[in-house]
């Protein structure tokens, strides 16, 4: 058994070569200069009232540090949540973003617009979100050869063949890892996710840790996968449909969301590598044509949006296939797999890629 992981030692050994060169783990921002940010941004406005003047903030763009916009509306919900958010971290406590907004329902409106508000004073801040003591509840889940703590002491084992444990909503406080796995594998669905924790896979191909975000992943699965990362230092591989929101999928957890660029380099993990499903692989496995999806104008617009960013330009490899996939104009889910053989994803495709390096 021990030959499977001869190709995933090498990437590993070769990853922390670079990691050794390279460092850029950041560092989390104290509660102390937290409250200092924002009684700067308080010290402000009322520097502005004194003199007369109507309160503006000064907002980045989320997408964009460079872009900078002036608000003057929804002031006081800013303010307000400001004001939540000293409170927690001068007394070092937490609040999800569902208790801040069931605190005050009429003044937010909606949990939208919270949500936007607490971006929005993250990226004022330039401080991560999780430094502000305000969690979103997790929808992801991992299994595995993992343990830890949770802040409060809680002792978390991922070890079931065939129950997950969800993702913790608050990743920057797990503390003592232990774990002996080879890979991390992100699965992009949790369909998937389950046909792997039901045919044993983690057994199977021991030690390695699964980890789902359900689609587009939450924050919290985001950091969960960087938190692991940064603590191992194993190869982290995806797993997505080879389709245009798969690929999209993966590039979150490798390149981070638009939505949250301001926030990328600690949501991210650059050294994901694509290990299925390929466009190539269709053809490959001689995956049935039945199977095969016809490319909607959604799937043919977003296939064109991802052809123009640069960290798709700049990977030869991945290009290759995106490419090849607009050719054909067709999809695939990794669920097609099974039409080849019901356990051939858990006992052919996964195992034969991780043995021989089939990942780019």
């Amino acid at each position: 058994m021990a030959d499977q992981f001869i190709e995933v030692d090498e990437l590993r050994d070769t990853l922390r070569e670079s990691l050794e060169k390279d460092d850029r783990r950041q560092e989390d921002i104290s509660r102390q200069d937290v409250l200092t940010r924002i009684e700067r941004v308080i010290q402000t406005i009322v520097f502005s009232v004194s003199e007369g003047e109507a309160p503006v903030l000064r907002l980045m763009n989320r997408c964009n540090w460079a872009s900078v916009r002036c608000v003057c509306v929804c002031v006081s919900l800013i303010f307000k949540l400001l004001s939540v958010i000293y409170k927690l971290v001068q007394s070092d406590s937490y609040a999800t973003k569902r208790d801040i907004y069931y605190n005050d329902p009429q003044l937010f409106g909606s949990q939208k617009t919270l949500d936007s508000i607490l971006d929005d004073i993250s990226c004022m801040l330039k401080v991560p979100r999780r430094s502000l003591h305000v969690f979103a509840t997790s929808k992801g889940f991992i299994s595995g050869d993992l343990c830890y703590l949770e802040e409060d002491g809680t002792k978390v084992d991922c070890n079931s063949s065939s129950t997950a444990v969800p993702v913790s909503s608050n990743v920057n406080g797990i503390r003592n890892i232990v774990s002996a796995a080879k890979f991390i594998l992100i699965v992009e669905k949790d369909a998937t996710f389950q046909r792997l924790l039901d045919d044993a896979f983690c057994t199977r191909l021991s030690p390695c840790i699964i980890i789902t975000g359900k689609g587009v992943p939450d924050v919290n699965s985001r950091l969960m996968v960087r938190k692991l990362w940064d603590t191992l230092h194993i190869p982290v591989f995806a797993l997505v449909d080879a389709d245009p929101y798969g690929i999209e999928i993966m590039c979150i957890y490798k390149y981070g969301s638009r939505s949250l660029a301001f926030e990328a380099h600690s949501l991210t993990v650059p050294s994901v590598l694509w290990l299925g499903l390929l466009p190539s692989d269709i053809q490959r496995y001689r995956v049935p044509e039945e199977t095969l999806i016809p490319f909607s104008q959604a799937d043919e617009s977003k296939i064109n949006s991802l052809r123009t960013r640069d960290y798709i330009s700049c990977q030869p490899a991945w290009e290759r296939e995106i490419e090849a996939m607009q050719r054909l104009k067709q999809k695939a889910e990794i669920q097609s797999l099974s039409s080849i053989a019901p356990h051939f994803l858990t006992r052919v495709y996964l195992p034969n890629k991780l043995r021989y390096g089939g990942w780019i």
